[in-house]
């Protein structure tokens, strides 16, 4: 969305952006991956994988969203999309002790995946790490809440710190919530260009959380 003017960049130069962001969230998976399969064979801990699933679903539809010709470039909006998707992807595999029974972490885990995926197929091709107006949809979840897909990784964040919960993943999916709010305050100072989002926001209150935020 914005250079050092703070003004939309044009396509041509975004494009490059664009793949930069598509590599690095692979890459993240590919570590991610590393670190729960070799656990969940071991141990046989399923919601390894089912998390593993979940952020997959991320990196898929970076994959195959559209380009966009209004992506944010200020550095803090990539520190913050970045730092939001790759905080999650730093967690370990989950202990032997869950807070809760497991059946209820699987509930929230699914619930929250397949959240965010409504919001995902919602979007469809407009998804995207980085602050960006890659159109505005009113549809589906949309009309709960202006930002789902947060709602459903926080749902499968805490699900998966429940079923076997350590220190660092708390740490690690604390600074991805605290750094996904941002990057929702973040978005919507792009978003709020667009009239579309504009008559959205009057629509829909709250952002994450009815009620709250």
């Amino acid at each position: 969305m914005s250079g050092s003017s703070g003004q939309a960049q044009p396509a041509a130069r975004s494009f490059d952006w664009d793949l930069l962001e598509k590599v690095v969230v692979v890459v993240l998976l590919g570590l991610l991956a590393s670190r729960l399969i070799p656990s969940a064979i071991e141990t046989g801990h399923y919601q390894n994988w089912l998390l593993l699933v979940a952020e997959s679903c991320v990196v898929f539809f970076v994959l195959f969203r559209r380009s966009t010709d209004s992506i944010s470039l200020r550095p803090l909006d990539w520190a913050l999309g970045f730092g939001g998707t790759l905080a999650p992807m730093l967690v370990t595999a989950s202990s032997d002790t869950p807070l809760v029974p497991l059946a209820l972490c699987s509930f929230l885990i699914i619930g929250g995946m397949l959240f965010q995926l409504y919001a995902k197929f919602t979007l469809r091709r407009s998804f995207g790490v980085i602050a960006a107006n890659r159109g505005v949809k009113v549809s589906g979840p949309y009309r709960l809440m202006r930002h789902p897909m947060y709602a459903g990784y926080t749902l499968t964040h805490i699900g998966f710190l429940l079923s076997g919960p350590n220190w660092w993943n708390l740490g690690v999916y604390s600074l991805g919530l605290a750094l996904n709010i941002s990057r929702i305050l973040a978005e919507e100072r792009v978003l709020m260009a667009d009239p579309a989002y504009q008559e959205l926001s009057r629509k829909v209150r709250y952002r994450l959380i009815p009620y709250i935020f």
